[in-house]
């Protein structure tokens, strides 16, 4: 094995030898894949698409499902069309709660915790926040690919408190975000072995959970060429992000607010209708596109931006997988994909001037990128590279 930083095997795992005798090849051994939720396509669902790839008779445990958003946004995999998927309890709740998740968080800590998986030799959670705190029995082995520690109960609380500004509703936010901190540490014991999105993602892990993992990095797929171009101006910038506080949009639209430079920022979120209205007529809000949308404008961009402090920040990888220069903030998974100077150019700090600097600089330096350079920059985030390190691990730990 490695060394104890990179080694993915902890105590629980040394001390508890599982035999499994199957062949993973024949298909002798039973998969399940848990995921938080399917009710919105973004990255850490791109990676879930990837593990069904992977095991294609695996069926999807996840607390809730939005079968019409799936089938419009994601893959047959995620739509249900071609996988058996099962939902918790909370997927019985009235619509106006299930679309408002902060009311739901009380619930939120029990919901893995009652999948039913004992039939499964093979547990593999894709989680950002609940899904590795599904509970095994003994002879099953839980694998966790972790997209982030729980953001909004470590490194994220007291600002996740402060957008909440009602002081009575504030009170009993801290005392239920300091019980799911609790159950957080908690829960990532459970997993018999861990594996992170990114480097970064891995130092909040030892951080937070005191426990080591293996990084592999998301995968992206290769580039597509639009059928047809549509778009006239290719003078924008772009952001594809979910439009939610922490992703910091906002920052980028206030920036260019004040640069006038043409912005179009596709996703959706919970601050679609804030942008909306502080959004100068340069900069379009798209909401949510399809694939063969975004692949146009991916095609056609000046530069993408990337305003948020992100674990890995797959829109990013896609940018660059199309040839097109990334402005990132430079903290997080940014550092372990951007090369200043090669696939983009970094800003150092939150504000909207310091932004608006670091895209005065991408222009000044702009004739010096090459889009065959940064479109190479991206092979490190092959598809194929994911599922053969996955997979390896995959074998490794059946057979240990």
């Amino acid at each position: 094995m490695t060394s104890d930083k990179d080694s993915i095997y902890t105590k629980k795992s040394q001390e508890i030898k599982i035999p499994l005798n199957s062949s993973l090849e024949k298909g002798e051994i039973k998969v399940a894949l848990v995921h938080d939720f399917l009710v919105q396509y973004g990255g850490a669902e791109k990676v879930l698409e990837s593990l069904c790839e992977m095991f294609t008779e695996a069926p999807i445990y996840t607390l809730l499902y939005d079968k019409k958003k799936m089938s419009a946004q994601g893959g047959s995999a995620l739509s249900g069309r071609n996988r058996e998927i099962h939902t918790s309890f909370l997927q019985k709740f009235p619509g106006f709660l299930k679309n408002r998740w902060r009311y739901l968080l009380p619930f939120m800590p029990t919901a893995p915790e009652t999948f039913d998986l004992r039939d499964y030799d093979l547990v593999i959670s894709s989680s950002g926040a609940w899904s590795k705190g599904i509970i095994t029995k003994l002879n099953t082995i839980h694998i966790a690919y972790i997209h982030s520690p729980m953001r909004f109960v470590w490194d994220y609380n007291e600002r996740y408190i402060n957008e909440i500004g009602k002081k009575r509703i504030c009170f009993f936010a801290r005392v239920i975000l300091n019980y799911i901190r609790v159950w957080d540490r908690q829960a990532a014991d459970r997993p018999d072995y861990l594996i992170a999105n990114s480097e970064y993602t891995r130092d909040r892990i030892k951080k937070y959970y005191r426990r080591s993992s293996r990084v592999i990095y998301p995968s992206v797929k290769k580039s597509q060429i639009p059928n047809k171009f549509k778009i006239q101006n290719s003078k924008f910038f772009l952001i594809v992000s979910r439009l939610s506080a922490y992703k910091k949009v906002d920052l980028a639209v206030e920036a260019f607010n004040k640069l006038g430079f043409p912005l179009v920022v596709i996703g959706e979120g919970e601050q679609e209708k804030y942008l909306r209205k502080i959004a100068g007529k340069n900069i379009k809000i798209l909401g949510w596109q399809s694939d063969k949308v975004l692949v146009e404008y991916y095609t056609n961009a000046r530069a993408f931006i990337f305003p948020s402090e992100d674990d890995f920040g797959m829109t990013m990888v896609e940018a660059i997988n199309y040839g097109v220069p990334v402005i990132a903030y430079q903290k997080g998974g940014a550092r372990e994909i951007i090369q200043e100077g090669i696939n983009g150019e970094f800003f150092n700090a939150q504000t909207p001037e310091v932004l608006a600097d670091g895209v005065r600089r991408f222009m000044e330096n702009e004739n010096k990128y090459n889009k065959e350079i940064i479109k190479k920059s991206a092979e490190k985030f092959s598809e194929e590279r994911f599922k053969d390190s996955f997979m390896e691990i995959v074998k490794e730990v059946i057979n240990n």
